[in-house]
């Protein structure tokens, strides 16, 4: 029987030998191989923390201490120890195990959200909620890597954890990413035990109370002598900013040497305060494809052979990536002005291509997307034009540096957001469902949508030229559709589909949603109702050409892959309004409310955003609204304004 089959739950390592133990660890790297190369997923990351998940649960008891991981993507592992492996077959999938950890999936899963850095700050309160509530059994774990110390709020809170001395916190420093020489040898552990015994603590206080009195001498004896015991700490491990903010450190230790791991552990859970573990692993680890790997170690994949490595569909397709990614090279070319920048997603954003042609303006600044912001503000300021490429969800944690470092100074960034609308497999704190919401409230930002590639091209050129105010470009994770033309033009409005005669509903689509809304217009002229649909390209600002196609129909119907509340169409609403336009306007986009996991195309059905169901709905509401006795035009009542 396979040892895998028989742990249900973090209380069955516990008796395992070492012998055993690597064996497990065996076992959960063929089956982390096995099921992610079916399901697609994060395989790197977690194949590197193996021997780190098994021994924080040999260690700390779960969910009794309570275990925060940072970059959830990394909980692989945790979830198979704590009784999820039947889950794995339908992971990432519609109604399946979550890719991060969940509060519904398991007691063990404390925190869901999924966005990197957040992991210190959960903890810090968890513990500090501990010590308040006189729980001295227990200890927070916070498990922390894969990126996520390269963003400031991991700083913010280490700065809060290094003046709370008896906070009981244990940090588990995953670093798969910087070299290090690891310190090793019996001296380097009997420094790790000495460093965590309170004892020694308890007589450096012994040590600076007596010495600091001595006439005289007291005060540069006690100096000398915590010199030479930083001095000689630096030396024998290397410690660097942790020691230097207060922190207990233990580490570097090989994080692939699991009774070593082990150790460094129970020696900071002992301790009584604040830990940090920092152990280095290697991502992918075990997996020859994925360690050699040099773009990501396999960090996130789709469906690939668990032998090879190669992926299992042979068919290449453009994406909305490889579009803009072509094009701003394109621009690059001819504007030596313009800079690329992103926050640790050279990669997906497709800004490798611009870093290969120009380095020297290329600037990826890691996890951090409140830095990135204002650092193309500064570049702004100095004539620069900088180009922010992130996903959409991610530029949610910069709101506050759009706002005034770039919108108030009208600083000319141009924001590409990648993954907007629904993405689907990633689960709620991945969709980019709240940007065109969230960023249009920023005064003066200027918004398009693209439908189709030839679009996006169009208005990456146009916002690189906006100098005066920000710009934002959103699209989608989706299928690059075909190019769709428009067959006439209203002004700057698109015109996709008319029917023949007075078209009564004008269909107003964004990006994405283009298609759905061609299919919504041909349908309600099936149903005899004349229709136009139109593309406004930039949803920001609302022009006088798209109004004036809004007040000659009866009814006006936008479609966005955005939040309802707030989003584009009720932007429309409110340009109406504030040119009394009384059509009547329905608007479909993604509820007030956060999604589950399952496909694009299954999320859209469940919500209602089908061209059929649009359609039915807009039937429904003009057979209300023909109900109605219509008022002559000396009886329409409008509004006065100031």
């Amino acid at each position: 029987m396979p040892l895998l089959e028989r742990i249900q739950g973090p209380e069955d390592l516990g008796d395992l030998t070492r012998t055993e133990m690597d064996e497990l660890a065996a076992e959960i790297r063929d089956f982390l191989i096995t099921h992610v190369s079916r399901t697609g997923g994060h395989l790197g990351p977690n194949l590197g923390v193996v021997e780190l998940t098994l021994a924080v649960h040999r260690t700390f008891t779960s969910p009794h201490d309570p275990i925060v991981f940072d970059t959830g993507h990394q909980s692989y592992v945790h979830k198979i120890l704590t009784g999820r492996q039947g889950g794995f077959d339908d992971l990432r999938q519609r109604g399946g195990l979550s890719g991060y950890p969940s509060r519904q999936e398991s007691k063990h899963d404390w925190v869901e959200n999924s966005h990197a850095s957040a992991a210190l700050s959960w903890a810090e309160g968890m513990a500090k909620a501990l010590k308040i509530r006189g729980e001295k059994d227990r200890t927070v774990v916070a498990f922390v890597g894969d990126g996520a110390l390269t963003g400031g709020m991991a700083w913010e809170a280490l700065n809060n954890i290094a003046v709370q001395d008896d906070l009981p916190l244990v940090i588990v420093v995953n670093d798969n990413g910087r070299s290090y020489t690891p310190t090793v040898g019996g001296l380097a552990q009997h420094l790790a035990v000495m460093r965590t015994d309170r004892r020694y603590e308890d007589l450096l206080d012994v040590i600076k109370r007596n010495v600091s009195r001595a006439p005289l001498v007291g005060r540069p004896a006690y100096e000398l002598l915590h010199g030479l015991k930083i001095g000689l700490k630096d030396v024998l491990a290397p410690q660097g900013l942790f020691a230097d903010l207060g922190l207990k450190y233990v580490g570097p230790i090989d994080g692939h040497d699991e009774p070593a791991v082990e150790r460094a552990l129970a020696q900071a859970k002992d301790f009584g305060g604040p830990v940090i573990v920092h152990c280095l692993t290697q991502k992918g680890h075990g997996f020859r494809a994925a360690e050699q790997n040099e773009e990501d170690r396999f960090h996130a994949i789709g469906q690939i052979d668990a032998h090879t490595g190669e992926p299992l569909s042979s068919i290449v397709t453009a994406t909305w990536t490889d579009v803009f990614a072509e094009e701003l090279v394109r621009i690059g070319g001819r504007r030596d002005d313009v800079v690329a920048i992103t926050a640790a997603m050279l990669h997906p954003t497709g800004l490798n291509r611009f870093a290969a042609t120009y380095p020297d303006r290329t600037f990826d600044v890691g996890i951090a997307e409140q830095h990135a912001v204002t650092s193309a503000a500064g570049m702004a300021a100095m004539g620069l034009h900088p180009v922010v490429a992130v996903y959409s969800t991610f530029l949610n944690r910069a709101f506050d540096q759009v706002l005034m470092d770039v919108g108030l100074h009208r600083a000319g960034v141009t924001f590409v957001l990648d993954r907007a609308g629904v993405t689907g497999s990633d689960g709620p704190s991945h969709n980019g469902m709240w940007d065109m919401s969230v960023f249009q409230v920023v005064p003066g930002l200027h918004i398009a949508a693209p439908r189709d590639g030839q679009r996006l091209r169009d208005a990456l050129n146009a916002a690189v030229d906006i100098d005066d105010a920000p710009s934002l470009i959103r699209f989608s994770k989706d299928k690059l559709p075909d190019d769709i033309e428009a067959i006439t033009h209203r002004g700057e409005v698109d015109v996709l589909y008319s029917s023949e005669g007075r078209p009564r509903v004008l269909v107003v689509a964004y990006g994405q949603m283009v298609g759905t809304g061609l299919d919504v217009g041909r349908r309600l002229t099936q149903q005899g109702i004349p229709a136009t649909v139109v593309d406004p390209v930039w949803a920001l600002p609302v022009g006088e050409d798209l109004l004036g196609l809004v007040a000659d129909h009866d009814l006006v119907v936008t479609i966005e892959d955005n939040c309802v509340v707030g989003g584009v169409g009720a932007r429309l609403e409110q340009a109406m309004a504030d040119h009394e336009i009384t059509t009547p306007v329905q608007t479909f986009g993604i509820p007030d409310q956060y999604l589950a996991q399952g496909s694009r195309g299954e999320i859209l059905t469940d919500l209602g955003l089908t061209g059929q169901d649009i359609a039915r709905s807009v039937v429904e509401h003009m057979l209300r609204l023909d109900r109605l006795p219509v008022p002559s035009p000396t009886e329409v009542v409008r509004p006065e304004r100031d």
